[in-house]
């Protein structure tokens, strides 16, 4: 059994959580933007292939304490790294610091780099070259006060990639959390869903997945732990035939929606990419005029915000969102995310429950509304 950091989003920590525990991973527990749990090779292999919420999946190695720059040095210098990488292979290393003994990750990252390809010379008189894009073998360092963490990265390329993505429009969503959104609203992913402010179509994606139950990474060609070398490629395949049976067929309606032709156009595309033309239905009109598809299920949106507009302008437009939901939509849940908190204390509708997500560097809210007959108007004041 090995301990695993699995990186991810502020905010997404429990629902990820909850998808380890699904999948059979042991000792979970939630981080500040990571879960930690202890596994085998096989629950690597599964974590990378079927997390939805997972940004990064890192293998530890083994930690000790360093009080300066020999230290770390001499800490690096002690592993055998020729179990991992030849000299003739490449490696980059990431480093994240925290306290006053180590202060300049990039610094740390050099000293590493150093005490590896030191170490290479010295027994082969040849030494492994850095490549920060597609390396043979990424190497994490983690350093909390004194305790050093070396981890190995079993991803590669960050798991929110998909592959689907071939077009978008102005900030698209990050896949991991529309992923994390949709989970946290609880969707039982057998009834209806609709995204009326979809842009280029990360969340009604997403859902489609969901329900279909395709793995997130079923688009991905290769990860990191490929390359390492105990690499086992029939358990690997054993793994990713047994996650990709359990692809099902859906009867419900999902529907992507959006009143600018460019993003209806990336969607289309986003969904040709993905296979999921046929699942999910696209239109181009703008949410006062949309109906539902069906007489319930889930809304889920990111309305736009221009921050050049006026402040009156902004809690005009989401009152008219609210107004239009109240009117039209109930039966529904509304999950809408928006950094605008002062726009949503002014939404008009009471949201029963909120939580606290970030889209790139923007803190957002994001709230849930139950819709029902003669929801009344209310102004949020708290």
């Amino acid at each position: 059994m090995h301990t695993f950091i699995v990186k991810t989003m502020s905010g997404l920590e429990p629902v990820l959580s909850a998808e380890l525990s699904a999948i059979g991973a042991q000792g979970v527990r939630e981080l500040k933007r990571a879960v930690a749990f202890e596994g085998d090779t096989h629950m690597m292999y599964r974590a990378n292939y079927e997390l939805r919420t997972a940004l990064r999946i890192l293998k530890k190695l083994t930690s000790f304490p360093a009080f300066n720059e020999r230290n770390l040095y001499g800490g690096i210098r002690d592993i055998d790294w020729s179990q991992y990488l030849g000299p003739g292979d490449t490696l980059a290393i990431d480093a994240v610091t925290s306290g006053t003994v180590f202060t300049h990750s990039h610094y740390v990252a050099q000293l590493v780099k150093d005490a590896i390809v030191d170490q290479f010379r010295d027994k082969y008189n040849r030494r492994p070259t850095v490549n920060t894009v597609a390396p043979t073998l990424r190497v994490s360092i983690h350093i909390q006060g004194t305790t050093v963490i070396v981890l190995l990265d079993s991803s590669g390329d960050s798991l929110h990639r998909r592959n689907y993505r071939k077009d978008t429009v102005e900030a698209p969503m990050n896949e991991v959390l529309a992923a994390g959104m949709i989970l946290h609203s609880g969707w039982d992913a057998n009834s209806a869903f609709a995204d009326p402010m979809c842009g280029s179509g990360t969340i009604p994606i997403e859902a489609a997945m969901l329900a279909k139950k395709i793995p997130p990474q079923y688009f991905r060609e290769k990860f990191g732990f490929f390359r390492w070398p105990d690499f086992d490629t029939a358990l690997w395949n054993q793994i990713k035939s047994g996650a990709d049976a359990q692809i099902c067929d859906i009867d419900f309606p999902i529907l992507a929606s959006d009143k600018e032709l460019r993003a209806r156009n990336s969607t289309v595309v986003n969904l040709m990419a993905s296979g999921l033309e046929r699942v999910v239905t696209v239109d181009r009109v703008p949410f006062e005029k949309l109906l539902p598809p069906a007489p319930s299920g889930l809304l889920m949106m990111n309305p736009p915000y221009d921050e050049r507009l006026m402040v009156e302008d902004t809690i005009a437009f989401y009152q008219g969102i609210a107004d239009r939901l109240k009117q039209c939509w109930t039966g529904w849940n509304a999950w809408v995310i928006s950094s605008n908190r002062d726009a949503l204390k002014h939404f008009g509708l009471r949201p029963s429950r909120r939580i606290t997500l970030f889209n790139g560097a923007l803190e957002c809210s994001f709230q849930r509304f139950d819709l029902y007959e003669g929801s009344k108007n209310i102004t949020e004041t708290d």
